[in-house]
Protein backbone atom coordinates (compact mmCIF):
# COMPACT_ATOMS: atom_id res chain seq x y z
CA UNK A 1 0.00 0.00 0.00
CA UNK A 2 1.34 3.62 -1.07
CA UNK A 3 0.76 6.65 0.71
CA UNK A 4 0.45 10.01 -1.12
CA UNK A 5 0.62 13.41 0.04
CA UNK A 6 -0.61 16.15 -1.69
CA UNK A 7 -0.57 19.31 0.65
CA UNK A 8 3.31 18.20 1.96
CA UNK A 9 3.96 21.08 4.51
CA UNK A 10 0.28 20.78 6.03
CA UNK A 11 0.93 16.93 6.17
CA UNK A 12 4.64 15.76 6.43
CA UNK A 13 5.39 18.13 9.27
CA UNK A 14 2.60 16.99 11.22
CA UNK A 15 3.76 13.17 11.07
CA UNK A 16 5.79 11.60 13.70
CA UNK A 17 7.69 10.28 10.73
CA UNK A 18 9.19 13.93 9.94
CA UNK A 19 10.52 14.21 13.41
CA UNK A 20 12.14 10.75 13.89
CA UNK A 21 14.29 11.64 10.23
CA UNK A 22 15.29 15.45 11.39
CA UNK A 23 15.67 14.35 15.46
CA UNK A 24 19.66 14.41 15.22
CA UNK A 25 19.58 18.55 14.13
CA UNK A 26 22.15 20.53 15.83
CA UNK A 27 20.82 22.31 18.88
CA UNK A 28 23.70 23.88 20.20
CA UNK A 29 24.27 24.91 16.66
CA UNK A 30 20.77 26.41 16.79
CA UNK A 31 21.68 27.75 20.60
CA UNK A 32 24.43 29.44 19.60
CA UNK A 33 22.96 31.18 16.27
CA UNK A 34 20.49 32.44 18.87
CA UNK A 35 22.98 34.33 20.81
CA UNK A 36 24.97 35.49 18.20
CA UNK A 37 21.85 36.98 16.55
CA UNK A 38 19.82 38.40 19.76
CA UNK A 39 23.82 40.09 20.79
CA UNK A 40 23.94 41.88 16.73
CA UNK A 41 20.15 42.94 17.12
CA UNK A 42 20.65 44.97 20.84
CA UNK A 43 17.58 42.77 22.19
CA UNK A 44 17.29 42.75 25.73
CA UNK A 45 15.49 40.76 28.49
CA UNK A 46 11.77 41.33 28.25
CA UNK A 47 12.07 42.38 24.85
CA UNK A 48 9.25 40.42 22.30
CA UNK A 49 10.16 38.05 19.76
CA UNK A 50 7.78 35.73 17.19
CA UNK A 51 9.17 32.69 15.84
CA UNK A 52 7.22 32.20 12.81
CA UNK A 53 7.49 28.49 12.05
CA UNK A 54 8.82 27.59 14.84
CA UNK A 55 8.33 23.45 14.53
CA UNK A 56 8.65 21.93 17.91
CA UNK A 57 9.79 24.99 19.26
CA UNK A 58 13.47 24.53 19.93
CA UNK A 59 14.28 28.19 18.87
CA UNK A 60 11.71 29.19 20.90
CA UNK A 61 12.35 27.78 24.18
CA UNK A 62 15.97 28.64 24.37
CA UNK A 63 15.03 32.46 23.56
CA UNK A 64 12.72 32.50 26.19
CA UNK A 65 15.33 30.69 28.48
CA UNK A 66 18.06 33.64 27.77
CA UNK A 67 15.21 36.09 29.47
CA UNK A 68 12.98 37.39 26.12
CA UNK A 69 9.09 36.85 25.92
CA UNK A 70 8.48 34.45 22.91
CA UNK A 71 5.61 33.50 20.92
CA UNK A 72 6.02 30.73 18.64
CA UNK A 73 3.84 29.99 15.58
CA UNK A 74 3.36 27.37 13.14
CA UNK A 75 0.93 25.90 11.14
CA UNK A 76 1.34 22.23 12.49
CA UNK A 77 -0.79 21.28 14.71
CA UNK A 78 1.03 18.28 16.37
CA UNK A 79 4.37 20.46 16.68
CA UNK A 80 2.27 23.14 18.57
CA UNK A 81 0.50 20.64 21.02
CA UNK A 82 4.56 19.09 21.84
CA UNK A 83 5.91 22.84 22.14
CA UNK A 84 2.97 23.79 24.68
CA UNK A 85 4.57 21.73 26.96
CA UNK A 86 6.74 24.28 27.22
CA UNK A 87 4.63 27.41 28.04
CA UNK A 88 5.19 29.90 31.04
CA UNK A 89 4.31 33.44 31.13
CA UNK A 90 6.44 34.60 29.30
CA UNK A 91 6.28 31.65 26.32
CA UNK A 92 3.37 30.71 24.25
CA UNK A 93 2.56 28.68 21.02
CA UNK A 94 0.26 29.03 18.85
CA UNK A 95 -1.10 27.11 15.57
CA UNK A 96 -0.82 29.94 13.19
CA UNK A 97 -1.14 30.95 9.17
CA UNK A 98 2.37 33.05 8.61
CA UNK A 99 1.02 34.85 5.56
CA UNK A 100 -1.37 36.41 7.92
CA UNK A 101 -0.73 39.06 10.38
CA UNK A 102 -0.79 38.82 14.20
CA UNK A 103 -3.22 41.16 16.40
CA UNK A 104 0.18 42.77 17.69
CA UNK A 105 3.93 43.82 16.83
CA UNK A 106 7.17 42.60 18.41
CA UNK A 107 10.91 43.56 18.63
CA UNK A 108 12.08 40.96 16.76
CA UNK A 109 10.39 38.36 14.05
CA UNK A 110 12.49 35.59 13.35
CA UNK A 111 11.78 32.85 10.53
CA UNK A 112 14.43 30.29 10.71
CA UNK A 113 16.17 27.13 9.11
CA UNK A 114 14.77 27.40 5.79
CA UNK A 115 10.98 27.72 6.53
CA UNK A 116 9.96 30.18 3.69
CA UNK A 117 8.87 29.27 0.13
CA UNK A 118 7.03 26.47 0.94
CA UNK A 119 3.66 27.62 -0.70
CA UNK A 120 2.52 26.07 -3.97
CA UNK A 121 1.36 29.65 -4.70
CA UNK A 122 4.33 32.00 -5.38
CA UNK A 123 1.85 35.06 -4.04
CA UNK A 124 2.10 33.87 -0.62
CA UNK A 125 5.80 34.47 -0.60
CA UNK A 126 5.40 37.96 -0.91
CA UNK A 127 2.04 37.91 1.26
CA UNK A 128 4.13 36.05 4.03
CA UNK A 129 6.70 39.00 3.48
CA UNK A 130 4.00 41.41 3.96
CA UNK A 131 2.50 39.74 7.15
CA UNK A 132 6.36 40.05 8.91
CA UNK A 133 6.64 43.68 7.88
CA UNK A 134 3.06 44.58 9.80
CA UNK A 135 3.99 42.20 12.98
CA UNK A 136 7.12 44.63 13.11
CA UNK A 137 7.42 47.07 15.80
CA UNK A 138 8.65 50.73 14.82
CA UNK A 139 11.94 49.60 16.67
CA UNK A 140 12.12 46.54 15.65
CA UNK A 141 13.71 44.04 12.97
CA UNK A 142 13.21 40.89 11.22
CA UNK A 143 15.31 37.83 10.64
CA UNK A 144 15.12 35.28 7.76
CA UNK A 145 17.58 32.74 7.67
CA UNK A 146 17.29 30.52 4.55
CA UNK A 147 19.30 28.39 2.51
CA UNK A 148 21.91 29.75 -0.05
CA UNK A 149 20.54 28.49 -3.25
CA UNK A 150 23.75 29.36 -5.25
CA UNK A 151 25.26 27.23 -2.71
CA UNK A 152 23.32 24.31 -1.69
CA UNK A 153 21.97 23.37 -5.58
CA UNK A 154 25.64 22.64 -7.30
CA UNK A 155 26.56 20.57 -4.11
CA UNK A 156 22.64 18.68 -3.96
CA UNK A 157 23.26 14.78 -3.09
CA UNK A 158 20.98 12.90 -5.46
CA UNK A 159 20.63 9.73 -3.63
CA UNK A 160 21.05 9.20 0.38
CA UNK A 161 19.82 6.49 2.42
CA UNK A 162 19.23 7.59 5.98
CA UNK A 163 18.82 5.05 9.21
CA UNK A 164 17.04 6.27 11.68
CA UNK A 165 14.46 4.52 15.05
CA UNK A 166 14.96 1.12 12.23
CA UNK A 167 13.83 2.59 9.57
CA UNK A 168 15.36 3.19 6.22
CA UNK A 169 15.00 6.78 4.87
CA UNK A 170 15.80 6.28 0.88
CA UNK A 171 16.05 10.58 -0.01
CA UNK A 172 15.91 11.70 -3.52
CA UNK A 173 17.24 15.42 -4.28
CA UNK A 174 16.57 17.57 -7.77
CA UNK A 175 15.96 20.53 -8.71
CA UNK A 176 12.44 20.77 -10.92
CA UNK A 177 10.75 24.10 -11.91
CA UNK A 178 12.81 26.62 -9.85
CA UNK A 179 12.39 24.16 -6.89
CA UNK A 180 14.57 22.08 -4.80
CA UNK A 181 12.65 18.66 -4.49
CA UNK A 182 13.27 15.92 -2.18
CA UNK A 183 11.18 13.10 -2.38
CA UNK A 184 11.51 10.61 0.75
CA UNK A 185 10.55 6.80 0.67
CA UNK A 186 10.17 4.29 3.33
CA UNK A 187 8.62 1.05 4.94
CA UNK A 188 7.09 1.36 8.01
CA UNK A 189 4.44 -1.37 9.29
CA UNK A 190 4.50 -3.23 5.97
CA UNK A 191 3.17 0.07 4.46
CA UNK A 192 5.45 1.89 1.64
CA UNK A 193 4.89 5.43 2.46
CA UNK A 194 6.14 8.21 0.21
CA UNK A 195 6.31 12.20 1.02
CA UNK A 196 7.65 14.83 -1.10
CA UNK A 197 9.33 18.25 0.52
CA UNK A 198 9.41 20.98 -2.26
CA UNK A 199 10.86 24.46 -1.68
CA UNK A 200 11.37 27.47 -3.84
CA UNK A 201 14.80 27.98 -5.13
CA UNK A 202 14.72 31.51 -3.70
CA UNK A 203 17.86 33.24 -4.91
CA UNK A 204 19.10 36.78 -2.48
CA UNK A 205 17.99 38.67 -5.85
CA UNK A 206 14.65 36.96 -5.01
CA UNK A 207 14.14 38.06 -1.82
CA UNK A 208 15.25 41.55 -2.87
CA UNK A 209 12.09 41.75 -5.59
CA UNK A 210 9.83 40.63 -2.63
CA UNK A 211 11.57 42.88 0.04
CA UNK A 212 10.92 45.97 -2.70
CA UNK A 213 7.45 44.96 -3.38
CA UNK A 214 6.88 44.40 0.14
CA UNK A 215 8.20 47.74 1.24
CA UNK A 216 10.66 46.00 3.43
CA UNK A 217 14.37 47.52 4.07
CA UNK A 218 17.12 45.28 3.97
CA UNK A 219 19.17 46.03 6.41
CA UNK A 220 22.57 43.41 6.84
CA UNK A 221 23.10 39.90 4.98
CA UNK A 222 25.36 36.88 6.66
CA UNK A 223 26.34 33.93 4.96
CA UNK A 224 27.05 31.83 8.17
CA UNK A 225 25.36 31.15 11.90
CA UNK A 226 28.41 33.11 12.88
CA UNK A 227 27.40 35.73 11.19
CA UNK A 228 30.36 35.67 8.51
CA UNK A 229 30.12 38.08 5.44
CA UNK A 230 27.99 36.37 3.06
CA UNK A 231 28.95 34.99 -0.18
CA UNK A 232 26.96 33.62 -3.07
CA UNK A 233 29.45 30.80 -4.40
CA UNK A 234 30.67 29.70 -0.82
CA UNK A 235 27.56 30.58 1.86
CA UNK A 236 25.82 27.69 2.87
CA UNK A 237 23.05 30.39 4.15
CA UNK A 238 21.41 33.38 3.56
CA UNK A 239 20.66 35.20 6.78
CA UNK A 240 18.81 38.89 5.85
CA UNK A 241 18.19 41.30 8.63
CA UNK A 242 15.44 43.80 7.84
CA UNK A 243 12.35 46.30 9.02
Amino acid sequence: MIKEVENWYDSWFDTDYYHILYQDRDHKEAQFFMDKLTAYLGLGAGDQILDLACGKGRHSIYLNSLGFDVTGADLSKNSIEFARKYENDNLRFVVHDMCLPFDKKFDAVFNLFTSFGYFENEADNLEALKAIKQNINPTGLGVIDFMNVDYVIPNLVPNENKLVNDINFEIRRYLKNNHIIKEISFMDKDEKRNYTEKVRALSLDDFKTYFKQANIDLLDIFGDYNLNSFHSQTSERLIMIFK
